[in-house]
């Protein structure tokens, strides 16, 4: 296939030549036959395409074998392991731009530490079970999903899942990202079920899961529980807020003297949540706070509140209120309010730290089976936390019928108000805007709701997880601090889940007393059922099977398996997804080098998985975090189809319906896009993104084109010239890139790809096109083909390429490869990545080499200011100096006084140069003088001088050679001395 697109390809290889040979030649020349020389000059000749061909990537990864990669570099000898531990995407929908992101940056990481000789793991895996997954399954279904069996959700949802996946997999696959794609993971993998519970019951073991009833974040749009990692933030929600009256019912002791109870004295309470009034058990304050009591202006009424918000709480109410008395909040103690809308109860009023004086008034309306600090309070204080409220948000009958049925979100909230409007104990309703939970999902708010759950009690583990953490590396390291702070704020999780598509919690429960039954028999043979049948079997197996006689005997006692029931709850997916460290790491002590995504899963993955490997076996499941932003449009807004801002990563490759809106880029460049971006922030891409991404590709495949075209005919082995016989300028250069590859390594070892572009781009721009290559196209069109002043350029070239191409490899792995492709004399099949990374050489590190080439350009940079815009080879240059070091070193670049030829003249590109240590005496009227000076810095320092020079620039009293364009003839018919000696032989007038 290689060899039919190179012969597709003769006619670009012959334009090329014909385009940079007119460049020697104009018409004039042609007329005069100067042009007859121009077959001599060695052109670049090289098949390398200019522009990317649109089938060219999926090409290169076949003939390089990009598949086959992952398994070759597993199958190496080497000691040095490096293991990549891939979070599992959501196999809920098509790829998008931030799985590029994540994967890209993952496959940049892999591949150089593969070229690094390290033997990469890397294994990718899906979370494949939940809620999102059950509804799209179902979505379709409509009114019929509600009839389904738990049998039936489980098969729809798998089917959905399996075919996400796929679809996922081929656009991975299609960016080049390599991985072990025949042993992929997935959280519905049988194996991976039997590990999940073998890690739950260790953790049941040793006390880290219980089941309690506690308020939890409950979605009523899907009748679940939610992890705080499953809730979005809506800053826009609107809540119904109140100010209530909490009568007094027992004044507190040490207020007797002022509470007399000739009137009526209230607790005023704020709340955003008024349908919780109902389940109210107490009004909390802080005990160190100091606390007013106050006289409403307009009603003459007494009320109870912070001192602190004394003028907020009545400019909110539109009245005055007159302090009668002040106080500390520890004074309100032991006295008792009646509740505002149930006659006959009562609310006590207790200290709590949870109060704050940001808002409201002070005094906390507690409602334990509806708050998580609220149940803190109830759990101190033996308080009931009685739910009102079912699964779907709407009260239950024991609110009472005017409640009963009623959402809690609408009718439900508005007919508390009502109630406490004819209590009389409501001052104020207004609409107020915050920040409000949502179910990421449905994308409807939550409430928290009190349900028996199963939960991971953070409590226990927190303290060695924080202890673990610290110890671990974070890419970018402000990472550390903000997971660490979102562990503290941590209570305890949640893991059990009300749905059908999950792995099953393995409990059974007694139909009588609702006990738990869950042990080492009983867990070790639903296990190995699951390992073998999988998940399903715990809803289409019979009792008998999953709780075997056999196995209950062994638990003891005399209960029959007919008193128990299988438990119908399914474990949370951040649990499933968190033992992933379990199931993919070879060895039971390992940890993964690197965990590497989102800076959302601060509070998701990356945090369960610690608790779990805390938990289970008391250290961190990886080393390093690397955390990258979102994903934003190019404007810097959040993607949206219904803005029409988001970018399909497929369609940014192969292009879309019309490919002058949306042009085919390929996965080269969506790479270049990730690498450049400053992914620890917000990453934007959009069409002007991706076309500067296209054109710098364009810049470096010219770059690239050029050196092997110049290769042409060069075989290393052959014609590599030794450092002793190669032009000074040649070693510095070679010594600029192995600068650069020191410090391109060091920019990949931290994680940072857009200094590696960027090196890159300065490598290609500045040192190699603009000073190198400017400097050698006269010795490489120029020369005798064997010349060793060819052959010493060429020997730089073939080590630029070699270390330019690895030096982006990982980045741009088709490019790469297709470079290598067309090496001339290319030795063997093994293209970049099995060849390894750039080899190190301090060969070229030798003294004053380097001082010699800066100063040399010093006088170049001073001769070209001199003449802006014209042709340097149109003028002679003298360089005056002092005798001394700095005439040594330019004595290496230039022996001989005069020279059109030396390396110093090649240098300053000129006509002709010459090194004298006195001002010559025949300069002419049209000369200019430069006064200048260079700093050399040899040995570390102990050598350190600042010596001046002049720059004495004249035009050139020679003619223009006919060949080589230099003004280096005595006639403007006959090539100069240089360009005969080339031709001799060869060719004839």
């Amino acid at each position: 296939m290689l060899t039919l697109l190179r012969c597709r390809e003769a006619l670009s290889r012959y334009t090329w030549r014909a385009r940079a040979a007119s460049g020697l030649t104009n018409s004039n020349h042609e007329r005069s036959g100067q042009g007859k020389y121009r077959e001599t000059v060695l052109l670049p000749a090289t098949d390398f395409p200019a522009r990317r061909e649109t089938d060219s990537e999926l090409r290169v990864q076949e003939e390089s074998q990009f598949l086959q990669l992952y398994n070759w570099q597993r199958a190496r000898k080497t000691k040095k392991e490096f293991s990549l531990h891939d979070g599992p995407p959501y196999a809920n929908g098509d790829p998008h731009v931030g799985h590029a992101l994540n994967k890209i940056m993952k496959d940049i990481t892999n591949r150089f530490h593969m070229m690094k000789g390290y033997k990469v793991s890397y294994v990718p895996g899906w979370d494949c079970h939940g809620l999102p997954i059950e509804l799209k399954a179902l979505a379709d279904l409509g009114v019929e999903a509600e009839n389904l069996s738990a049998v039936e959700i489980r098969q729809k949802a798998k089917i959905f899942a399996e075919k996400a996946i796929e679809k996922q997999k081929a656009s991975f696959v299609r960016w080049g990202i390599m991985a072990d794609w025949d042993n992929c993971y997935y959280t519905f993998d049988p194996k991976y079920e039997a590990k999940q519970l073998d890690v739950f019951y260790k953790m049941y073991d040793k006390g880290h899961i219980y089941q309690d009833y506690k308020p939890v974040f409950w979605s009523p749009s899907t009748r679940t529980a939610l992890a705080e990692a499953e809730l979005e933030y809506n800053p826009q929600h609107v809540s119904r807020a109140i100010f209530a009256k909490f009568p007094v019912q027992t004044p507190p002791p040490k207020l007797a003297s002022i509470i007399d109870g000739s009137s009526v004295v209230s607790a005023l309470i704020w709340t955003t949540q008024p349908w919780t009034i109902p389940a109210n058990q107490a009004v909390c304050y802080m005990p160190d706070t100091a606390y007013s009591l106050v006289k409403c202006g307009n009603t003459g009424e007494r009320y109870i509140l912070a001192a602190d918000r004394v003028d907020s709480t009545a400019l909110a109410l539109g009245t005055k209120f007159e302090v009668l008395a002040t106080f500390k909040g520890v004074d309100l103690e032991n006295g008792t309010c009646i509740h505002p809308t149930i006659p006959g109860r009562s609310s006590p009023l207790l200290p709590a730290n949870h109060v704050t004086m940001a808002k409201g008034t002070g005094l906390v309306h507690t409602a334990p089976a509806h708050g998580i600090e609220d149940y803190s309070v109830a759990s101190h204080h033996k308080l009931s936390v009685d739910c009102l409220v079912d699964e779907s948000g709407c009260f239950t009958v024991v609110a009472g019928t005017d409640l009963a049925n009623k959402a809690v979100l609408s009718d439900g909230n508005e007919t508390v108000i009502q109630m406490l409007l004819g209590s009389k104990n409501l001052l104020k309703e207004e609409d107020f805007i915050h920040s409000y939970p949502y179910d990421w999902r449905t994308k409807k708010p939550v409430i928290i709701r009190a349900s028996k759950q199963w939960f991971v009690n953070t409590a226990n583990i927190k303290d060695k997880a924080q202890e673990v953490l610290k110890k671990v590396k974070f890419v970018p390291s402000s990472a550390s601090s903000r997971m660490l702070e979102m562990l503290d704020r941590r209570t305890y999780w949640c893991i059990s889940r009300q749905r059908s598509w999950g792995v099953p919690i393995p409990v059974f429960y007694h139909k009588e007393t609702g006990q738990p039954l869950i042990n080492r028999h009983t867990i070790g043979h639903i296990i190995k059922l699951v390992e073998q049948h999988g998940g399903d079997v715990w809803w289409t197996h019979p009792l008998e099977d999953l709780l075997p006689k056999s196995v209950l005997k062994q638990v003891g006692g005399s209960a029959d398996v007919t008193d128990f029931e299988p438990g119908r709850e399914v474990l949370d997916i951040w649990f499933d997804s968190g033992i992933s460290w379990a199931h993919v790491l070879e060895d039971a002590e390992q940890r993964a080098d690197i965990y590497l995504e989102g800076k959302d899963q601060l509070g998701g993955w990356f945090q369960s998985s610690l608790l779990t490997s805390v938990a289970a076996r008391n250290k961190a499941p990886y080393r390093n975090v690397i955390v990258h932003g979102f994903t934003l449009s190019e404007k810097g807004d959040k993607m949206s189809k219904s803005v029409g801002n988001v970018v399909d990563p497929d369609v940014v490759i192969n292009g879309g319906m019309d490919k002058l809106k949306e042009p085919a880029y390929g996965a080269d460049v969506l790479r270049w896009w990730v690498a450049e971006s400053n992914v620890f922030t917000e990453v934007q891409i959009g069409p002007g993104v991706l076309n500067s991404a296209q054109d710098d590709i364009n810049k470096l495949r010219n770059v690239l084109r050029f050196m092997l075209g110049n290769l042409n005919g060069f075989v290393p082995e052959r014609d590599a010239v030794t450092s002793s016989e190669m032009f000074v300028i040649d070693q510095y250069m070679l010594h600029l890139l192995q600068d650069y590859a020191s410090k391109v390594s060091d920019a990949y070892k931290g994680y940072d790809f857009g200094k590696v572009i960027r090196l890159l781009e300065a490598l290609m721009t500045r040192d190699l096109s603009s000073f190198y290559f400017s400097i050698i196209k006269d010795r490489l069109y120029c020369e005798e083909e064997k010349n060793l002043k060819r052959r010493s350029c060429q020997t730089v070239l073939a080590e630029a390429i070699d270390i330019v191409v690895r030096s982006f490899a990982p980045i741009l792995p088709h490019l790469a490869e297709e470079t290598f492709q067309y090496l001339p004399n290319r030795q063997g099949t093994d293209g970049v990545f099995r060849t390894g990374w750039i080899k190190p050489n301090s060969i070229w590190k030798k003294p004053g080499l380097v001082e010699a080439v800066e100063a040399a350009c010093s006088m170049r940079d001073a001769f070209l200011g001199s003449i802006p815009g014209k042709n340097a080879a149109e003028y002679d240059v003298t360089v005056v100096l002092e005798p001394g070091l700095l005439f040594e070193l330019m004595e290496t670049l230039q022996p001989e006084q005069t020279s059109s030829s030396s390396q110093l003249n090649e240098l300053l590109m000129s006509s002709r140069t010459t090194l004298v240590t006195e001002m010559p005496l025949d300069l002419v009227a049209e000369a200019s003088e430069i006064d200048s000076s260079f700093l050399i810095n040899l040995e570390g320092g102990d050598i350190c001088e600042e010596e001046t020079y002049k720059v004495i620039v004249q035009p050139s009293t020679n003619q223009r050679c006919p060949r080589c364009r230099k003004f280096t003839t005595s006639s403007a018919l006959t090539p100069c001395p240089r360009c005969l000696e080339a031709i001799a032989g060869k060719w004839s007038q």
